[in-house]
This record gives C-alpha cells, structure tokens and sequence, in this order.
C-alpha cells in the first residue's frame, strides 16, 4: 500500500511531459471543485428556504395537538382538564372549536374555517400574525378574519357599513322546510386582520371559543382539540404516554411536523429531487477523473512496464492509479466544500443575494449537508477510480 500510495502522490503532484494530460488533469480537478461546492450551496439554499417557508406555519401551531381519532369531537371533562392542567411538561393549552361554515357580507359568500380559541390563546401568537386591528374581545360576537377573506368579502375593521354574517349547518335529518331552519347564523364586527401564509389567510377567521360553539351547538365539553404548549425541558415521548392515559386511548397527539405533514412531505421531495439532479450532474464531471487516469495510463505505459519488471504486481499498479483518483477526488471535494461553506457564510453574513430589496435569499448552514456532500463526492470518486484503475491488464505490461 506504501509503495502504490506514494507512486500515486508523484504522479499527481508531478508534471507530465504530456502537455495535454496536464490539460486534462487540470480540468478534472476544476470540474470536482466545482461540482462539489455546487451540490453543496444548493443544498444549503434549499435547506434555508425549507426553514423560510416552514417558519410562516410553524410559529402558528402548538408544540402538540390533541385531536380525535376516530369522530369529528373529543370530550373534554372537568377532571381531564384538571389532570392535563397538572402535568409540569405542559406550559398552557388552549381548547379549540374549529369547523367548515360560510360567510356572508354584501351578498357575497366564501366558504371559510372558523376557529374558536380560549382566553389561553398565546398573546405571543397574537402578536405575531395580528397586522392590524385588535384580538376579540372576550363575550362578545367578534372576529379576527385572514387578510385574503376580507379581500375577497370587501370589509375591513369594524366596518358598520357591512353586516359580516356567520352560517353552520344545523344538525339533524329529515327535509328542510326553509333556509334559516338549515343553518344557525350570527352577525358578527371583524376587530382585526392577521396573517400567516397564503392558505390560512384565504381560508381562516378566529373567534372566541362561546361563539364557534354557539354556531355549531356544541356543550361545554366537547372540542375540536386541544393545543398544546410545552416547557423547554419536556420530554415528548413521556407527555404522550400521559396524555394517551388521561384521554383513554381515544385521541390522536400531532406535533409540528405532523400538523404540516403535506408542506413537510412536499418539501423533502423537492429536496431530494434536487439532490438527485446535482448528483447527476456531479457524475457526468467526475467522468473527467476516469479519462484523466486513463490518459495517465497510457502516458505512463513504459513506466509501468519497468515496475512490472521489478516485481510490482498488477494489482499493485492499478491500486497506484486507484490511489490518484481518491486523492484528487478528496483535494478537489475538500477544496470545493470550503468554496462552498464561505459563499453561504458570505450570504448569511452580508445578504449578497436577494429575493427583494428587503429580503435576501435564505440559506442555511448545516453540518448534515456538509456530510451529504462529503459521501457523496467519495462514494463517486472511489468509484470512478476504481474504474479506471481496471485499465491495467496483465497483457498490456508483457507485450
């Protein structure tokens, strides 16, 4: 191993006296570098623009949610609420009523998603997608509705020239006799305007927990959910456990990623969709290492020839030319990675491209990339070498 190994330093670091081998060699190691540090500043632009886009749902959402498994509502009893209420993982939670009904104002209708949340709601959340107006007012018939429905129905806040009426369905069976006998309505002012992302502002109005109940005729122990927010020290997995005891198996306990399950599953395909086509890209130049040691082979045919005559062993030579490509595929990935992490670092520090004038590109440095990268570029050098390397045949050395 010595001796290949320290052959196939030479060789690299030495000059043909081929001129066009130096050319091609050259070009192989460019083409690594830049290969590498490609693969690398995607990855790491695409991480940060997955967290960019994640963020805009996630600080929205509780840490756990508590939903039904099986039925549209859970119950939600007095003793239960005691014993989550004991829990020192849980830091609050705040009991939801969430469910499809339409809006009308003007004569225009829009079918949206009322969510009716507690006094528990946290003020932290409110400040954060409240852009104008205020929160409701606890008992009252107030709303908080997404920017895109007030676009979309033509009010704003506390507009007293438009009547904002709210209908859910009543339940039961049977024939309808009329429209009012269908659906249970409530007029209601709009206090404020948030916003989250596209979706959510569309589709969403917030409410106080009495009114969503009141509309859909629900009493006063049964939720939708129950959200969730926990103390920096607790432990996930054992919170479940307690929750699943207290609630009798019947619940089912989301937590972030699981709420945004389609965004998330959506965004890691794309993520590995990039991954594959950089890859792709990266394989077609390191054929470039295959035709360079190729090359080097048969510039150093005599060369070879003589250690053949001296006692080297064909798989002594081909580990010689094996050695070459590792080595130039680990100086040109190292070398690339390094490109690679001072142009993220370059943007992350000083926003060198940007999206608006306002908002630079997003980028994420991760240590998982790096070791991504790194894999990836050995397992494909490793290979292409070894390709090469196989060149060398014993027939070739005797003629």
């Amino acid at each position: 191993m010595k001796f290949s190994l320290y052959i196939a330093k030479r060789y690299l670091f030495s000059k043909s006296s081929n001129n066009a081998i130096n050319f091609i060699t050259l070009i192989a190691g460019f083409g690594i570098i830049i290969g590498t540090a490609a693969l690398f500043i995607v990855l790491s632009g695409f991480s940060g623009l997955k967290t960019f886009t994640v963020q805009f749902t996630s600080f929205a959402d509780p840490d756990l949610k508590i939903v039904p498994t099986t039925t549209k509502t859970i119950r939600f009893t007095a003793a239960q609420k005691q014993a989550l209420t004991a829990l020192s993982s849980i830091a609050s939670f705040t009991e939801i009523v969430e469910e499809r009904m339409l809006m009308n104002c003007d004569n225009k209708h829009l079918a949206v998603t009322l969510k009716g949340v507690d006094d528990n709601y946290p003020q932290a959340t409110i400040d954060s997608i409240l852009v104008y107006g205020q929160w409701f007012e606890p008992n009252t018939p107030q709303i908080v509705a997404g920017w895109g429905v007030t676009n979309e129905l033509g009010f704003g806040i506390f507009d007293v020239t438009k009547v904002i009426k709210l209908y859910a369905p009543k339940p039961g069976t049977g024939q309808l006799s009329s429209v009012n006998s269908a659906f249970k309505s409530m007029k209601v002012a709009n206090a404020g305007i948030f916003q989250i992302n596209e979706t959510l502002n569309n589709s969403q109005v917030f409410t106080t927990l009495e009114n969503a109940k009141y509309l859909l005729g629900y009493d006063a122990e049964t939720l939708s959910a129950i959200d969730l927010y926990l103390e920096p020290s607790a432990n996930e997995d054992e919170l479940r456990t307690q929750l699943q005891s207290i609630f009798k198996n019947q619940i089912t306990i989301k937590n972030r990623v699981q709420l945004n399950d389609a965004l998330y599953k959506m965004l890691n395909t794309e993520h590995v969709a990039v991954y594959l086509i950089f890859t792709l890209i990266l394989i077609i130049a390191l054929f470039n290492i295959v035709g360079a040691i190729i090359m080097m082979i048969l510039d150093k045919k005599k060369n070879l020839k003589t250690l053949y005559n001296l006692g080297a062993t064909v798989k002594d030579l081909r580990k010689i030319f094996y050695y070459q490509g590792v080595l130039m595929t680990i100086i040109g990935g190292g070398i690339g990675l390094v490109i690679g992490v001072i142009v993220i670092g370059l943007q992350q520090h000083y926003a060198l491209v940007m999206i608006t004038p306002s908002l630079p590109y997003p980028v994420d440095l991760q240590l998982a990339n790096v070791g991504i990268v790194l894999l990836t570029i050995l397992t494909l050098g490793i290979l292409a070498s070894r390709i090469a390397s196989q060149r060398i045949a014993k027939t070739q050395l005797e003629r």
